[in-house]
């Protein structure tokens, strides 16, 4: 980091001021209400609408993005997420009728949902708006003040989201730090109600026990190498085609994206050639000026080692290709990669893909199984048979057949992790519901005492036969036989 970038970053000093202001905030009771919460969110919809070409040219200049897939994959997401939870926020706080037995239904019980509090939310490079902001809209919608630690890499968004933040949104409701580990390692040493992080397991793990010290809950979305199972008799051409979408957009770095694929041996030539086929629709020219480019010269690195070391071969990009100085990692494509592979070591997070040629799906699924839960697990096939196979015989985050990426954007799905790909939800009504807490209640009348008074010294038989309790306890001995 440049020494003029490092100078912009939130003083150690300010984090504490900043975490006291929205303590208040919180205390005072502003957004308990519906209406305050919708005009949080409707200026942090007016904050991404009124300066979409700044947000475009901010990410042209940190990833080389183009202008649409910014707007595809960040920012429209980020409206339409926002329109959501103004539409929605009512129905989502309602208190809600709890469900009962008869024994309880005089107590009135009901479950009412409340803001956590001031929480914290550490957004990665790859998505700056959308995972930055789209758990904010949950934070936001469930009444909650909110610290946003944007990714120090993608720089020149981070800064103009701390610069437009303070213009659009109340400042004891949400604050902005800009920094890097010192800033970050100060922020997880104070409580909060709630901590979310996305970015690496490794972080991950840090965030977890620095969590665990103040008692703050964490969420976790880590990412993982998702698999993709090509079922042999696919529509190929569409396979290859959405496959090589999610490796090239963005640059492959998507936590979701496919990571490898696994398909069987005689079918592995068919599906290198569709994927040669989509690539030359992509990029007829080989120009590759619509292509993000890698983040920073380290990531470009690291990609470029995997790919020096492989023991597979290349049948697209490759070294050749790669352009150090521009931070431009050309579509690679890997066949014959074995389990020990280089590029099978950790998540690629990039535009590689690597091909595991298999004798069979279940091989394919003992491998998918002898590994850490992905985030995500891709299935391309026709046979209904064959992706519940794989569907029931996995575990992973999502579970997508005939597509990829698109189940995050879909309204109405979780976009969570499971085991090392993380726990928790970043978007829309589940980002709601981890930021709320489910406070129970009820409201017991004072005529209760004469069904339930013997609950009350001293006890005797005759009293306990006649409570709700022992109603409950005659039901199951009459409706349950568990010793035959």
């Amino acid at each position: 980091m440049s020494d003029e970038q490092k100078a912009q970053y939130t003083s150690l000093e300010e984090i504490d001021q900043m975490h006291a202001a929205l303590r208040a905030g919180f205390r005072s009771g502003k957004m308990k209400s519906i209406a305050a919460r919708r005009t949080q969110l409707t200026q942090l919809g007016y904050l991404v609408q009124d300066n979409m070409e700044r947000f475009k040219e901010a990410f042209a200049a940190d990833l080389g993005r183009h202008p649409m897939e910014a707007s595809f994959l960040d920012l429209l997401p980020t409206l339409s997420d926002t329109k959501i939870a103004i539409d929605r926020v009512e129905k989502w706080a309602r208190t809600e009728r709890a469900p009962f037995s008869l024994n309880f239904a005089a107590t009135r019980p009901v479950i009412r949902k409340e803001p956590k509090g001031v929480v914290l939310i550490i957004a990665p490079f790859n998505y700056p708006v959308w995972l930055t902001f789209g758990p904010l809209i949950g934070a936001l919608a469930a009444g909650n003040c909110a610290v946003l630690k944007p990714s120090e890499l993608s720089w020149n968004v981070t800064k103009l989201m701390a610069e437009l933040v303070p213009k659009y949104l109340d400042q004891d409701v949400v604050r902005v730090v800009l920094g890097a580990v010192p800033e970050t390692t100060k922020l997880l040493e104070l409580p909060w109600d709630h901590i979310l992080y996305t970015g690496s397991g490794r972080v991950g793990k840090i965030v977890n026990m620095a969590g665990a010290k103040t008692f703050s809950p964490v969420s976790l979305e880590l990412g993982g190498k998702s698999p993709a199972v090509i079922d042999p008799k696919c529509d190929m051409r569409t396979a290859a085609k959405r496959i090589l979408w999610g490796k090239v957009a963005n640059a492959g770095q998507t936590c979701v994206a496919p990571d490898y694929v696994l398909i069987e041996r005689g079918a592995e030539d068919k599906f290198v050639e569709a994927l040669k086929e989509a690539h030359k629709s992509f990029f007829p020219d080989k120009s590759y000026k619509e292509m993000s480019r890698i983040v920073a010269p380290s990531h470009f690195n690291r990609l470029k080692g995997l790919v020096e070391n492989t023991q597979g071969t290349v049948v697209l990009g490759g070294l050749d290709e790669m352009d150090e100085a521009g931070k431009l990692i050309t579509p690679t494509i890997v066949r014959g990669v074995k389990e020990d592979d280089s590029l099978m070591s950790e998540e690629i997070f990039g535009p590689v893909l690597p091909i595991l040629p298999v004798d069979n799906v279940d091989d394919a699924l003992e491998y998918i199984n002898k590994h850490d839960h992905p985030l995500a697990l891709y299935v391309f096939t026709q046979d209904a048979a064959f992706k519940a196979k794989v569907f029931d015989n996995t575990t992973s985050g999502s579970a997508v057949a005939n597509e990829v990426l698109l189940q995050c954007a879909t309204d109405g799905l979780p976009f969570g992790g499971i085991g090392p790909s993380g726990n928790g939800y970043q978007t829309r009504k589940y980002a709601f519901d981890m930021f709320t807490h489910l406070r129970a209640s009820l409201d017991s009348p004072s005529w209760l005492d004469k069904i339930m008074g013997a609950r009350y010294p001293p006890y005797t038989v005759r009293f306990f036969s006649c409570t709700p309790p022992y109603y409950s306890y005659l039901s199951f001995r009459m409706t349950c036989s568990l010793r035959s």
